[in-house]
């Protein structure tokens, strides 16, 4: 059963077709601010469950981050997160639980089965860490995406857009959360998706990818522009070690930590990669996973290939 905190977000979207598409369950989607504002954000979770006619409840929680304000990134997924598309806003409503709200009475729900799968800034998450502590002990597992392990941010110098649009939110969660998995944005670099195999997956007529290719079309010219070898879609990574922990194929068990105050390092995640500190370690950072499970998860989800 997988609860999922989001930010949609492009990528995010990828991501959830995904988890409806492979998942045994979803218990729901708790959305914050971050690639852009929550009214935007909400909106366009409500789309995506409509358009899959999905029951998935869907929680608006956090506005901003817990401290200073931050710049959204729009500029990749467009004005409304969904590549400024036009789209028909959707009939679905939200509920009116606050998403930090609805983690903690869902982690009671379904104690130790609950996988919580974060894909946006981790504001949503401090807050329900702050309101309970011991909310770690009722989930089965935590999937983080953020973070640049090596310092090869893509919002700063050091700083991945997710941990860096909240650090104080990110530090609380690397600080009180005893174990998790880690997608970082180096990762993501590692496993493109090939625009041209990308590009077939969505001239089928599944209208998942129909929607899909159309709100991405200014983030994959992004891609383009900046010359990456590929699509990035790093939420879709971290949904696949979410749903698939066997795709995993290296990883390493570190202590990382978010730094708070450096001028140029604001948002990074420090690795203890030498084991200088003593701190045990409270990550197992993903550093490869298998690149054709991870594509046939992506485009089951657009109606490509059987499920």
């Amino acid at each position: 059963m997988l609860f999922i905190d989001t930010d949609p977000g492009v990528d995010d979207a990828l991501a959830i077709l995904m988890a409806h598409a492979h998942a045994s369950g979803i218990a729901g989607l708790g959305i914050a601010a971050g690639n852009v504002g929550l009214h935007h954000t909400t909106a366009n979770a409500l789309k995506l469950v409509e358009l899959l006619d999905a029951p998935t409840p869907v929680f608006p929680g956090a506005p901003q981050p817990l401290v200073r304000r931050a710049a959204d990134a729009a500029f990749v997924h467009g004005a409304d997160g969904f590549g400024d598309t036009g789209y028909l806003p959707a009939r679905r409503v939200a509920h009116n639980e606050h998403a930090a709200l609805a983690l903690l009475r869902l982690s009671h729900a379904h104690a130790g089965e609950l996988v919580v799968v974060a894909l946006g800034p981790l504001t949503n998450l401090a807050l329900a860490l702050s309101l309970d502590p011991q909310l770690p002990r009722r989930v089965a597992r935590l999937v983080v995406m953020g973070g640049a392990v090596t310092g090869q941010g893509n919002t700063s110098l050091a700083a991945e857009f997710n941990i860096g649009f909240d650090p104080e939110a990110a530090h609380i969660v690397f600080s009180r959360w005893p174990r998790f998995d880690l997608v970082d944005w180096e990762l993501t670099l590692r496993h493109a998706l090939d625009f041209e195999r990308f590009d077939h997956w969505l001239a089928g007529d599944d209208a998942r990818a129909a929607f899909f290719s159309a709100i991405s079309r200014k983030a994959r010219a992004f891609n383009r522009m900046q010359q990456r070898p590929g699509l990035l879609a790093a939420d879709a990574l971290a949904m696949a070690v979410a749903l698939r922990p066997g795709l995993i194929t290296r990883s390493d068990e570190r202590a990382v930590t978010v730094e708070l105050d450096g001028g140029l390092t604001r948002g990074a995640t420090v690795v203890d990669w030498q084991r200088r500190s003593g701190a045990v370690a409270n990550a197992r950072i993903v550093m490869a996973v298998d690149q054709s499970g991870f594509e046939h998860l992506v485009a089951a989800a657009l109606g490509a290939l059987p499920g």
